[in-house]
């Protein structure tokens, strides 16, 4: 009896019934706390889009108030013959006392109740979703969507053709097809640079300058070369990095440089070049490092050391945007071109010297041009301003929809760009497709949103993804809080490689032990070790702004061979020869789309948001470390490390004290846990050092940046005081050591929550 006045008390006063929860809207139906529980779900589901709302009716309300007013009178006066009464008036036949009607509109009101309940989807819990979304990618024939996207209508599809435009056109109409909450585009008007009508050439001079032999007429090009002719002895400066160019001493000074593809990116080449005094760039694929590309095969790629567009350096290329002329600093002041390996071998027949046998390159490669020869390099690339079309859909969350994750690929290509561009285009549209599906029709409701962002120009380095963020700099950081990126995701099948923010590192390692290589059967998670493994972001990547410009967590991965696929910034990168490279295309992209499907779940589903904000205690101890080895140094600059120390102390404590506020934490009180999630959300964002302008230093994370501003630039400059005392710079280091400090107890603050939560002694 006591029971049951307890579920009549829950439902008189409208309490909620324990076994709720903010899942589903498939409740417990215990007595009459149906009636409850189906007019909570109603009212959580009226503020959601009408896509996503489920079909469900709103039960009639028992409003039988004679009987109300009775049972209230009684239960002053008379308690114990409330409960009987009500026990009584729950289960006899309409004619009892509670009068006929009341108990006919009860018994309606149950049935209805009833037939509602029996429509709605079972509650879903990880373990269904995980299934749901392998069931649903199991009837995907990815390939054929590769094959859409590749005819000749969309390829080749270079950022601001009418071809890219066609297949942007197209990924919004399968947005809309989807059903997303909404479906929207973002314009924006670049400048690229391109091949100009005059012919970039090289040619081998003799010393009063006449033509010895004509090398070649490229077909591809370096966009954003600097557009001049130059002249000179040529040097071999292997693949271009920091150390091999430290190996070659002066010997660049004043030469042009011929360098392998590979290793690092096009611009960081061009940029260790012209800090060597180099006077021009030649890129070319040795046979060693490419060994199935033709030797006649043109290269494209870039030579900004930056992302987005060049000449809006920090600010964005809307049309109503109007700023005086200005340009990146990381544009190339001397010019770049690529070759084919035919025109490499054909220079080398002019240069002497054997290359050293530890670059492992072709028996062909010479270091030095012959006394009595110059190579001529001319670029006449232009710039062209061109209208690019960023598409978006979301889906929205029930809960959050203030709170998302993005989900985006790169769409154009200089050629088809099958491996470069087409399979991530496919897997955002078909991910949009299935997730679209388990809302509308499998019962899943993500409590954050998901937006898919199909991006333009990324050949030009991330440029559509990088403007976008730019014109949205002041609100994402506070509501975006993970970027998965679905380029590249399949150039091979022998090993799982990836790049991230180390916040989702422990939802890696869970995806990885969830997920099964499609060829071998076994977990993706084969290596304790492979934290240690995790590449940094590259310039190349469009995950690279997300993490180091927005402080927003990011995630690149692919499923690939220890090399580099050879066809990519090719024309041979077609679905013809992907599918030949790859036999297994589909069932590898099936694989890539349930890794970044989980992710997707995990981010979107959970309470508490899948980013480990300790991490970075292991980040600040390495570095930390790091420059204890320069203790000695320090002390005799009259300095010391206890506030960085205490900064870093602070951190840890920070950490601490947000993971027993989390486990103290009311899980139901959905207000408690949004204000646990925003302080999570933002440890990426504060490590973003306030001290540096992001227009002139755009790239701003102390620890995946760049610029002096950065850790990494910080043990640089304070390793040149052993190597090479002149050239350290002693101001520049008690600078970078007192902001660095001060970032970092900056974010330590940030993550201890509200100002009266800080109890750091400055």
């Amino acid at each position: 009896m006591m029971d049951q006045a307890r579920s009549a008390l829950s439902n008189l006063f409208g309490g909620e019934p324990l076994s709720y929860t903010r899942f589903s809207l498939a409740r417990q139906v215990d007595g009459d706390n149906s009636h409850v529980e189906m007019k909570l779900a109603v009212d959580e589901e009226e503020n959601t889009d009408n896509n996503m709302r489920a079909n469900v009716t709103k039960p009639k309300r028992f409003n039988g108030s004679i009987c109300y007013g009775t049972i209230a009178v009684i239960i002053f006066f008379l308690i114990g013959f409330m409960i009987g009464y009500l026990g009584y008036c729950k289960r006899v036949e309409p004619k009892t006392d509670c009068g006929k009607s009341a108990g006919t509109e009860m018994e309606e009101s149950e049935m209805a109740a009833e037939e509602d309940i029996l429509e709605l989807p079972s509650r879903l819990y990880w373990a269904d979703l995980k299934t749901m979304l392998s069931e649903k990618l199991n009837t995907i024939d990815f390939t054929g969507t590769i094959k859409q996207l590749n005819q000749n209508t969309y390829v080749p599809r270079e950022a601001g053709s009418q071809k890219d435009e066609n297949l942007a056109n197209f990924v919004e109409n399968q947005f809309r097809e989807f059903k997303l909450s909404k479906v929207w585009r973002d314009e924006h008007y670049v400048k690229i640079q391109v091949k100009g009508s005059a012919q970039n050439s090289v040619a081998v001079m003799n010393m009063n300058n006449t033509l010895v032999e004509p090398v070649e007429s490229p077909e591809g090009y370096v966009a954003y070369s600097k557009a001049t002719t130059v002249t000179g002895k040529l040097v071999h400066a292997n693949f271009g990095t920091k150390k091999d160019f430290e190996d070659l001493n002066a010997s660049v000074n004043g030469s042009l440089v011929i360098v392998r593809a590979g290793k690092i990116t096009f611009a960081e080449k061009v940029a260790n070049a012209e800090s060597a005094n180099a006077i021009g760039v030649l890129i070319y694929m040795d046979q060693a490092t490419f060994p199935i590309v033709r030797a006649d095969i043109p290269v494209f790629g870039h030579a900004h050391l930056g992302t987005g567009d060049p000449y809006t350096p920090g600010f964005p290329s809307f049309n109503h945007t109007q700023f005086p002329p200005s340009q990146s600093s990381g544009l190339p002041n001397i010019p770049v071109q690529t070759i084919s390996r035919k025109g490499a071998e054909k220079l080398f027949v002019y240069m002497v010297g054997d290359c050293p046998t530890s670059w492992k390159t072709d028996s062909s490669c010479r270091m030095q041009l012959a006394e009595d020869r110059n190579v001529k390099l001319t670029v006449n690339n232009v710039l062209k301003e061109i209208r690019i079309l960023n598409i978006f859909g979301v889906i929205k969350g029930f809960e959050e929809p203030d709170r998302y994750i993005v989900v985006g690929a790169q769409r154009d290509a200089w050629t088809d760009g099958a491996a470069k561009s087409g399979v991530g285009t496919a897997l955002l549209l078909e991910l949009a497709r299935t997730f679209s599906d388990m809302v509308l029709k499998g019962g899943f409701k993500p409590s954050r949103s998901i937006i898919f962002a199909s991006w333009s120009a990324g050949d030009f380095g991330a440029v559509g993804a990088t403007e976008w963020l730019e014109g949205y700099l002041s609100s994402l950081h506070l509501k975006a809080f993970t970027y998965i990126n679905l380029d590249k995701v399949v150039l091979g099948t022998s090993n799982f490689k990836v790049s991230a923010s180390p916040l989702l590192y422990k939802l890696i390692e869970k995806t990885m032990q969830d997920v099964k290589h499609p060829l071998t059967g076994l977990s993706l998670y084969r290596d304790s070790n492979w934290v240690n493994k995790v590449e940094t972001l590259s310039l190349d990547n469009a995950a690279f702004p997300f993490l180091a410009y927005s402080g927003i967590p990011a995630v690149s991965f692919c499923f690939c061979e220890d090399g580099n696929y050879p066809y990519l910034n090719t024309n041979l990168d077609t679905y013809d020869v992907l599918i030949e490279e790859i036999p297994q295309l589909n069932k590898m992209m099936r694989a890539a789309a349930e890794v970044a499907g989980q992710f997707m779940i995990k981010l979107t589903h959970d309470v508490e948001l899948n980013l480990d904000y300790e991490m970075y205690n292991n980040k600040l101890f390495s570095f930390v470390r790091d420059l204890n080895q320069y203790r000695a140094d320090i002390k005799e600059m009259g300095l010391n490390l206890q506030w960085l120390y205490s900064a870093r102390g602070d951190f840890f404590r920070a950490t601490s004290r947000l993971t027993t506020d989390f486990h103290n934490a009311e899980k139901t009180n959905r207000f408690v846990m949004r204000e646990i999630n925003d302080r999570i959300m933002k440890v990426e964002y504060h490590f973003l050092s306030p001290y540096v302008s992001p227009r002139d230093s755009p790239f701003r994370h102390i620890f995946w940046g760049s610029g002096s501003h950065t850790v990494s630039a910080l043990l640089e400059n304070l390793k040149l005081r052993q190597k090479n005392n002149g050239a350290f710079n002693e101001t520049l280091f008690r600078n970078q050591l007192a902001l660095t400090t001060w970032t970092i107890q900056g974010a330590a603050n940030a993550l201890s929550g509200d100002i009266w939560n800080i109890d750091n002694e400055f």
